[in-house]
Protein backbone atom coordinates (compact mmCIF):
# COMPACT_ATOMS: atom_id res chain seq x y z
CA UNK A 1 0.00 0.00 0.00
CA UNK A 2 1.39 3.73 -0.98
CA UNK A 3 1.21 6.29 1.66
CA UNK A 4 1.67 10.08 1.76
CA UNK A 5 3.39 12.29 4.10
CA UNK A 6 1.98 15.11 5.09
CA UNK A 7 3.36 18.25 7.37
CA UNK A 8 1.56 19.18 10.50
CA UNK A 9 1.46 23.03 10.82
CA UNK A 10 3.09 24.56 13.77
CA UNK A 11 2.25 27.84 14.42
CA UNK A 12 6.20 30.17 14.52
CA UNK A 13 8.06 27.51 12.71
CA UNK A 14 6.00 26.31 9.60
CA UNK A 15 5.83 29.01 7.20
CA UNK A 16 6.61 29.33 3.62
CA UNK A 17 10.19 29.99 4.21
CA UNK A 18 10.32 26.59 6.12
CA UNK A 19 8.31 24.92 4.21
CA UNK A 20 10.33 26.38 0.45
CA UNK A 21 13.49 25.61 2.31
CA UNK A 22 12.46 21.94 3.51
CA UNK A 23 11.56 20.84 -0.03
CA UNK A 24 14.43 22.48 -1.84
CA UNK A 25 17.09 20.61 0.28
CA UNK A 26 15.33 17.69 1.81
CA UNK A 27 11.63 16.64 0.17
CA UNK A 28 9.66 13.66 1.23
CA UNK A 29 6.59 16.09 1.95
CA UNK A 30 3.65 15.46 -0.21
CA UNK A 31 1.52 18.16 1.20
CA UNK A 32 2.33 21.06 3.60
CA UNK A 33 -0.79 22.79 6.02
CA UNK A 34 -0.06 25.87 6.64
CA UNK A 35 -0.34 27.18 10.06
CA UNK A 36 -3.73 28.57 11.25
CA UNK A 37 -5.71 32.08 10.66
CA UNK A 38 -6.88 33.10 13.28
CA UNK A 39 -9.30 36.38 13.67
CA UNK A 40 -9.87 37.00 17.01
CA UNK A 41 -13.42 38.70 15.77
CA UNK A 42 -12.19 40.92 13.64
CA UNK A 43 -12.79 40.25 9.81
CA UNK A 44 -9.43 41.43 8.36
CA UNK A 45 -6.40 38.80 7.46
CA UNK A 46 -3.07 39.65 8.61
CA UNK A 47 -0.32 40.90 7.08
CA UNK A 48 1.76 37.46 8.45
CA UNK A 49 -1.02 35.40 6.89
CA UNK A 50 -1.31 37.01 3.47
CA UNK A 51 2.38 36.88 2.90
CA UNK A 52 2.11 33.11 4.36
CA UNK A 53 -0.16 32.35 1.29
CA UNK A 54 0.02 34.31 -1.34
CA UNK A 55 0.44 31.94 -4.53
CA UNK A 56 3.58 33.70 -5.52
CA UNK A 57 5.97 32.45 -2.67
CA UNK A 58 4.26 29.02 -2.77
CA UNK A 59 4.82 27.98 -6.10
CA UNK A 60 6.42 24.50 -6.00
CA UNK A 61 4.24 23.15 -3.01
CA UNK A 62 1.02 21.73 -2.51
CA UNK A 63 -0.25 24.18 0.43
CA UNK A 64 -3.50 24.00 2.27
CA UNK A 65 -4.69 26.75 4.17
CA UNK A 66 -6.23 26.16 7.63
CA UNK A 67 -8.38 28.04 9.94
CA UNK A 68 -8.92 28.11 13.83
CA UNK A 69 -12.19 29.93 15.21
CA UNK A 70 -15.27 29.20 16.74
CA UNK A 71 -17.06 31.42 14.38
CA UNK A 72 -19.45 30.56 11.45
CA UNK A 73 -18.95 33.86 10.32
CA UNK A 74 -15.08 34.17 10.51
CA UNK A 75 -14.85 30.72 8.96
CA UNK A 76 -17.05 31.72 5.61
CA UNK A 77 -14.91 34.96 5.42
CA UNK A 78 -11.66 32.77 5.52
CA UNK A 79 -12.80 30.51 2.88
CA UNK A 80 -13.55 33.41 0.50
CA UNK A 81 -10.63 35.31 1.59
CA UNK A 82 -8.51 31.60 0.55
CA UNK A 83 -11.10 31.29 -2.45
CA UNK A 84 -9.67 34.80 -3.95
CA UNK A 85 -5.96 33.58 -3.71
CA UNK A 86 -7.12 30.31 -5.77
CA UNK A 87 -7.10 27.95 -2.91
CA UNK A 88 -10.10 25.13 -3.10
CA UNK A 89 -9.70 23.33 0.12
CA UNK A 90 -9.48 24.79 3.66
CA UNK A 91 -8.13 22.63 6.99
CA UNK A 92 -10.14 23.55 10.52
CA UNK A 93 -8.07 23.19 13.98
CA UNK A 94 -9.89 21.37 16.20
CA UNK A 95 -6.53 20.08 17.62
CA UNK A 96 -4.89 23.21 19.20
CA UNK A 97 -4.27 22.28 23.23
CA UNK A 98 -2.74 25.55 24.55
CA UNK A 99 -5.20 27.22 27.25
CA UNK A 100 -5.04 30.36 25.79
CA UNK A 101 -6.96 28.83 22.12
CA UNK A 102 -8.79 25.68 24.79
CA UNK A 103 -10.68 28.34 27.24
CA UNK A 104 -12.28 30.31 24.47
CA UNK A 105 -13.19 27.33 22.78
CA UNK A 106 -11.14 26.82 20.17
CA UNK A 107 -9.31 24.20 18.62
CA UNK A 108 -9.58 20.82 20.81
CA UNK A 109 -11.75 22.79 23.50
CA UNK A 110 -14.52 22.95 20.32
CA UNK A 111 -14.22 19.07 20.08
CA UNK A 112 -17.40 18.49 22.78
CA UNK A 113 -19.30 21.59 21.11
CA UNK A 114 -21.02 19.05 18.61
CA UNK A 115 -23.68 21.51 17.98
CA UNK A 116 -21.34 24.08 16.89
CA UNK A 117 -19.36 22.65 15.12
CA UNK A 118 -22.59 21.24 13.54
CA UNK A 119 -23.16 25.01 12.25
CA UNK A 120 -20.11 25.82 11.13
CA UNK A 121 -19.82 23.21 8.24
CA UNK A 122 -23.94 23.17 7.46
CA UNK A 123 -22.76 27.20 6.29
CA UNK A 124 -19.35 26.17 4.97
CA UNK A 125 -21.50 23.72 3.14
CA UNK A 126 -24.07 25.14 2.09
CA UNK A 127 -22.85 28.57 1.04
CA UNK A 128 -19.63 27.42 -0.41
CA UNK A 129 -17.97 25.43 -2.89
CA UNK A 130 -14.89 25.10 -1.07
CA UNK A 131 -13.55 21.72 0.20
CA UNK A 132 -13.27 21.28 3.70
CA UNK A 133 -10.88 18.91 5.91
CA UNK A 134 -10.07 18.37 9.79
CA UNK A 135 -7.19 18.25 12.25
CA UNK A 136 -8.40 17.47 15.55
CA UNK A 137 -7.60 15.49 18.49
CA UNK A 138 -9.13 12.70 20.57
CA UNK A 139 -10.49 15.26 22.48
CA UNK A 140 -10.02 17.78 25.27
CA UNK A 141 -10.90 15.67 28.42
CA UNK A 142 -11.76 12.54 27.09
CA UNK A 143 -11.47 9.95 23.65
CA UNK A 144 -14.93 9.66 23.62
CA UNK A 145 -15.58 13.71 22.68
CA UNK A 146 -14.40 12.76 19.13
CA UNK A 147 -16.28 9.71 18.40
CA UNK A 148 -19.43 11.78 19.41
CA UNK A 149 -18.25 14.29 16.91
CA UNK A 150 -18.26 11.52 14.40
CA UNK A 151 -21.89 11.72 14.35
CA UNK A 152 -21.98 14.98 13.15
CA UNK A 153 -19.09 14.80 11.08
CA UNK A 154 -20.64 11.89 8.82
CA UNK A 155 -23.06 14.20 8.02
CA UNK A 156 -20.68 16.65 5.70
CA UNK A 157 -18.56 15.44 2.85
CA UNK A 158 -15.18 15.90 4.56
CA UNK A 159 -11.74 15.45 2.41
CA UNK A 160 -10.47 13.87 5.56
CA UNK A 161 -10.02 14.12 9.81
CA UNK A 162 -6.72 14.06 10.70
CA UNK A 163 -6.23 12.73 14.07
CA UNK A 164 -3.54 13.75 16.55
CA UNK A 165 -3.43 10.30 19.05
CA UNK A 166 -3.89 13.21 22.10
CA UNK A 167 -5.85 14.89 24.43
CA UNK A 168 -6.23 18.66 24.50
CA UNK A 169 -5.07 18.65 28.14
CA UNK A 170 -2.20 16.69 27.96
CA UNK A 171 -0.74 19.07 25.71
CA UNK A 172 2.65 17.36 24.18
CA UNK A 173 3.07 15.34 27.21
CA UNK A 174 2.68 11.83 27.87
CA UNK A 175 2.47 8.89 25.02
CA UNK A 176 -0.02 9.01 22.22
CA UNK A 177 -3.37 7.14 22.75
CA UNK A 178 -3.05 4.42 20.12
CA UNK A 179 -6.29 2.34 21.38
CA UNK A 180 -8.37 5.28 20.76
CA UNK A 181 -6.68 5.87 17.89
CA UNK A 182 -8.06 2.19 16.65
CA UNK A 183 -11.63 3.15 17.91
CA UNK A 184 -11.83 5.72 16.06
CA UNK A 185 -10.68 4.21 12.65
CA UNK A 186 -13.19 1.47 13.85
CA UNK A 187 -16.26 3.97 13.67
CA UNK A 188 -14.94 6.94 11.57
CA UNK A 189 -17.00 7.10 7.86
CA UNK A 190 -14.69 9.42 6.70
CA UNK A 191 -10.58 9.00 5.64
CA UNK A 192 -8.71 9.29 8.22
CA UNK A 193 -4.85 10.55 9.08
CA UNK A 194 -2.50 9.55 11.49
CA UNK A 195 -0.20 12.07 13.78
CA UNK A 196 1.20 12.32 16.75
CA UNK A 197 5.06 11.38 17.72
CA UNK A 198 6.44 10.30 14.41
CA UNK A 199 10.00 11.23 15.28
CA UNK A 200 12.04 8.60 13.03
CA UNK A 201 11.70 5.83 10.51
CA UNK A 202 11.92 3.21 13.07
CA UNK A 203 8.21 4.70 14.42
CA UNK A 204 6.75 5.33 11.38
CA UNK A 205 7.07 1.52 10.98
CA UNK A 206 5.59 0.70 13.61
CA UNK A 207 3.16 2.84 13.14
CA UNK A 208 2.06 1.41 9.58
CA UNK A 209 2.68 -1.58 10.93
CA UNK A 210 -0.15 -1.10 13.54
CA UNK A 211 -2.75 0.56 11.33
CA UNK A 212 -2.61 -1.02 7.62
CA UNK A 213 -5.75 0.55 6.74
CA UNK A 214 -4.08 4.08 7.19
CA UNK A 215 -2.39 5.81 4.04
CA UNK A 216 -1.63 9.61 5.16
CA UNK A 217 0.66 10.51 7.65
CA UNK A 218 1.40 14.19 9.38
CA UNK A 219 4.13 14.90 11.11
CA UNK A 220 4.67 18.18 12.84
CA UNK A 221 7.33 18.22 15.41
CA UNK A 222 9.63 15.84 13.98
CA UNK A 223 9.50 17.44 10.85
CA UNK A 224 11.24 20.56 12.28
CA UNK A 225 13.51 18.59 14.67
CA UNK A 226 14.89 16.56 12.08
CA UNK A 227 13.88 17.67 8.28
CA UNK A 228 15.37 14.56 6.71
CA UNK A 229 12.92 12.15 7.90
CA UNK A 230 10.18 12.55 5.43
CA UNK A 231 13.11 11.59 2.54
CA UNK A 232 13.76 8.85 4.84
CA UNK A 233 10.50 7.53 5.66
CA UNK A 234 10.33 7.46 1.67
CA UNK A 235 13.59 6.18 0.70
CA UNK A 236 12.58 3.55 3.90
CA UNK A 237 16.46 3.73 5.49
CA UNK A 238 17.57 4.66 8.65
CA UNK A 239 20.90 6.34 7.02
CA UNK A 240 21.69 9.52 6.77
CA UNK A 241 22.89 10.89 3.35
CA UNK A 242 27.01 11.31 3.76
CA UNK A 243 26.71 14.89 3.30
CA UNK A 244 24.03 15.17 6.03
CA UNK A 245 25.62 18.17 7.86
CA UNK A 246 26.82 20.25 5.00
CA UNK A 247 23.36 19.74 3.35
CA UNK A 248 21.42 20.64 7.03
CA UNK A 249 24.05 23.69 6.98
CA UNK A 250 23.06 25.02 4.06
CA UNK A 251 19.27 24.28 4.41
CA UNK A 252 19.92 26.51 7.92
CA UNK A 253 21.36 29.58 6.37
CA UNK A 254 18.88 29.75 3.91
CA UNK A 255 15.62 30.04 6.63
CA UNK A 256 18.35 32.42 8.93
CA UNK A 257 18.99 34.71 5.95
CA UNK A 258 15.27 35.03 5.20
CA UNK A 259 14.21 35.61 9.03
CA UNK A 260 17.15 37.92 9.75
CA UNK A 261 16.04 40.43 6.20
CA UNK A 262 11.90 39.49 7.78
CA UNK A 263 12.62 40.68 10.85
CA UNK A 264 13.71 44.09 12.70
CA UNK A 265 17.10 43.71 14.88
CA UNK A 266 19.31 41.31 16.54
CA UNK A 267 16.68 40.15 19.43
CA UNK A 268 13.52 38.73 17.22
CA UNK A 269 16.25 36.92 14.94
CA UNK A 270 17.88 35.30 17.67
CA UNK A 271 14.77 34.33 19.36
CA UNK A 272 13.32 32.94 16.25
CA UNK A 273 16.33 30.86 15.61
CA UNK A 274 16.18 29.37 19.51
CA UNK A 275 13.22 28.22 18.60
CA UNK A 276 14.58 26.15 16.04
CA UNK A 277 17.18 25.31 18.16
CA UNK A 278 15.02 23.69 20.36
CA UNK A 279 13.79 20.98 17.85
CA UNK A 280 17.11 21.09 15.50
CA UNK A 281 19.12 19.96 18.66
CA UNK A 282 17.29 16.77 19.38
CA UNK A 283 18.50 15.21 16.20
CA UNK A 284 22.49 16.45 17.01
CA UNK A 285 24.29 13.78 19.40
CA UNK A 286 24.74 16.14 22.60
CA UNK A 287 20.80 18.36 22.65
CA UNK A 288 21.55 19.70 25.38
CA UNK A 289 24.97 20.87 24.99
CA UNK A 290 23.99 22.30 21.85
CA UNK A 291 20.87 24.13 22.74
CA UNK A 292 23.10 26.06 25.79
CA UNK A 293 26.09 26.81 23.02
CA UNK A 294 23.08 28.40 20.99
CA UNK A 295 21.22 29.87 24.27
CA UNK A 296 24.49 31.52 25.06
CA UNK A 297 25.25 33.47 21.48
CA UNK A 298 24.46 37.04 22.58
CA UNK A 299 24.86 38.33 19.04
CA UNK A 300 24.90 37.21 15.22
CA UNK A 301 28.41 36.91 15.30
CA UNK A 302 28.41 34.57 18.01
CA UNK A 303 25.26 33.09 16.82
CA UNK A 304 26.90 32.08 13.33
CA UNK A 305 30.17 30.95 15.12
CA UNK A 306 28.29 28.65 17.60
CA UNK A 307 26.31 27.22 14.63
CA UNK A 308 29.23 26.68 12.98
CA UNK A 309 31.06 24.96 15.84
CA UNK A 310 28.15 23.05 16.60
CA UNK A 311 28.59 21.48 12.92
CA UNK A 312 31.90 21.07 12.68
CA UNK A 313 31.48 18.60 16.38
CA UNK A 314 28.87 16.89 14.58
CA UNK A 315 30.56 15.82 11.02
CA UNK A 316 33.45 14.79 13.72
CA UNK A 317 30.99 12.59 15.66
CA UNK A 318 29.44 10.81 12.51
Amino acid sequence: MSFTLLSSPLQGFTDFRFRNAQQQFFGGIDTYYAPYIRLNGKMKIKGSYQRDLDPAVNTTLEVIPQVMTASADEFMFVIKYIESLGYTELNWNLGCPYPMVTKSGMGSGLICNTEKIDHILDRAHSESNMTISMKMRLGYESPNEILESFKVLDKYPLKNVAIHARLGKQLYKGGVDLESFQKCIDVAKHTLYYNGDITSVKQFRKMRELFPSIEHFMIGRGLIADPFLPSMIKADTTEYPAKRWETFRAFHDTIYEQYDAALSGPTPIKMKMLGFWEFFSQSTHNPQKVYKAIKKAGNPVKYKQAVGEIIAAQRRAQ
